[in-house]
């Protein structure tokens, strides 16, 4: 990565999307800091200060991560949307390369190519892994690999443009990467900010309730015991936070009914981390339907 951005600087000239992709490749720097960050705190086992442990490290590290995205893309939108009202031509000349001219717009052209070789092999690999470890910084970070060779893309076509004499190529393919790019930052930062607001865990794309959830309910639904039940979810960072309140049929429960629930819970999935169940007599209206 670091060797992208050295290129990158060495050839950019004045290119409006070169310019942008080299921004872009600093902050996408962000993520896989944030990333190992994160996991090398949340690891540290709970202690007086930290009886939940540190496993919000990961979520602080997505939302860092996050508006690290959503800035580039704001930042690609300004600089591509400011070239096109003022009209600027972008000129791209000649360089030397061992002892010959050669136009710097091929030179670019590499340079963007071998900066998007990486992220595409990297951003596909990150994806499951992120979905297995429940990992939001990593998902992130994928999507940032996504804006790169995105980025790279329409720096290439925009250079292209501006060989054949379209001055307007350059910024016009970085404002259309630019919105995808957009996209992605603001849904990661909507989606951090509500895990750190605590709602119901939701999966690492933040399209849906996670399924885990509905695992819990099913399980208490087949206990013949409980006659009603309530669960909170909460997503800590890699792992979750149950509490469940149950109202046992006849007003009766023993400790060995309640322990057997709460390891059963525990077992549906290494992310179920801290679980916690008690009998009640009524539901509190903080635990919704």
């Amino acid at each position: 990565m670091l060797s992208v951005v050295t290129v990158i600087y060495l050839v950019m000239g004045n290119s409006q999307a070169m310019r942008a992709a080299w921004v872009e490749d600093l902050l996408a720097l962000i993520p896989p800091l944030c990333f190992l960050v994160g996991a090398r705190v949340a690891a540290r086992k709970p202690d007086r200060k930290h009886p939940y442990g540190r496993h919000r490290a990961v979520a602080v590290g997505h939302l860092v991560s996050a508006v690290a995205l959503l800035f580039m893309g704001l930042l690609l939108s300004w600089e591509s949307a400011s070239g096109l009202l003022s009209r600027e031509h972008p000129p791209v000349g000649t360089m030397q390369v061992l002892g010959h001219t050669v136009w710097a717009g091929w030179l670019m052209i590499a340079a963007l190519a071998y900066s998007g070789i990486g992220p595409i092999i990297l951003g596909r690999m990150k994806k499951p892994l992120a979905e297995q470890l429940h990992d939001k910084v990593l998902h992130a970070d994928a999507d940032m690999n996504k804006a790169d060779w995105m980025t790279a893309g329409a720096g290439i076509v925009g250079i292209l443009g501006i060989g054949v004499g379209l001055w307007w190529a350059d910024a016009a393919a970085a404002l259309v990467i630019s919105m995808s790019i957009l996209k992605d930052g603001v849904t990661n930062v909507r989606a951090a900010v509500a895990g750190l607001t605590d709602t119901t865990a939701r999966t690492v794309d933040d399209t849906q309730e996670h399924p885990l959830v509905h695992r819990i309910e099913d399980y208490l639904d087949s206990r013949p015991w409980v006659a009603a039940h309530r669960t909170r979810v909460r997503d800590m960072g890699h792992v979750f936070h149950v509490e469940v309140r149950v109202i046992p049929r006849g007003g009766e429960v023993d400790l060995a009914q309640l322990h057997q629930v709460t390891e059963d819970i525990r077992d549906l999935d290494w992310k179920l981390d801290d679980v916690t169940v008690a009998a009640v007599a009524d539901l509190a209206p903080t635990y919704p339907d």
